[in-house]
């Protein structure tokens, strides 16, 4: 007795839908577009701190002093101030207009710190403080979101859902329905224009500085609402039309 083992048949691959439509498959595309508005997460300020003096000791003694109690200030906000950070120093020496030679007439010196807060309430306060205290410059505040944000996935998530029903308000409007979903492009996918946030920062600003005359009281700001915008486009398959 002779046994024979047949080969086993591959499994069947599914056909690609073809890069352009049919009469008996056509496609549509759409572009999803969603707009939101909301509100800031975080709202940054930047602190300028300056001193003068005539010798470059003198200059950086006064510098360092006001740029500890500016920091030690900002610290006693605790978790209202999620990020602290120094960017540029600079200490300049200013040269006389007159006679001849490279005399030095004074030193000029800077510290630019960077704070940011998502306690709006203490923002206030903080700012008018800062502003009180000696050659303090207080620019800001800068509203924005996280990059993290749920307003983010919130907003490609109204885009897809407006997508999906402006193609099949196209597809009934010809008799037929959508069959598949053939693609959904993103940012960057073949030049297509996808999901764009407000610039983070491109809002309301304001400039304060410090005086050691009269203490000002607490800054009421009003939170500007961010536009949060999604793009997607998106292509279907449907049904025969019946024209």
């Amino acid at each position: 007795m002779t046994t024979t083992h047949e080969a086993p048949q591959p499994a069947p691959q599914p056909v690609p839908h073809p890069p352009y439509g049919t009469p008996d498959t056509p496609r549509v595309a759409v572009r999803g577009e969603a707009l939101l508005e909301v509100d800031p997460e975080i709202a940054r300020i930047g602190i300028t701190v300056s001193a003068r003096g005539t010798d470059r000791r003198t200059a950086l003694e006064d510098l360092t002093r006001r740029n500890n109690a500016v920091l030690e200030l900002v610290k006693t906000y605790g978790e209202a101030v999620e990020k602290t950070e120094t960017g540029a120093f600079s200490i300049t020496p200013e040269l006389t207009r007159h006679g001849r030679g490279e005399r030095v007439r004074a030193y000029h010196g800077r510290v630019h710190i960077t704070a940011e807060l998502s306690d709006f309430t203490a923002l206030g306060e903080l700012t008018t403080r800062l502003a009180d205290l000696e050659l303090t410059h207080v620019d800001g505040p800068w509203w924005s979101l996280r990059p993290t944000s749920p307003a983010h996935g919130e907003a490609r998530r109204q885009a897809v859902l407006e997508a999906v029903q402006r193609a099949r308000e196209y597809a009934s409007a010809l008799g037929a329905d959508l069959t598949a979903l053939v693609e959904l492009a993103d940012e960057g996918a073949e030049n297509t224009l996808a999901y764009t946030a407000a610039p983070a920062g491109a809002v309301r600003s304001m400039a304060f500085a410090g005086t050691e005359e009269t203490a000002a009281p607490p800054l009421d700001l009003e939170p500007q609402r961010q536009t949060v915008r999604a793009q997607v486009n998106a292509r279907f398959t449907m049904t025969p039309p019946r024209l």
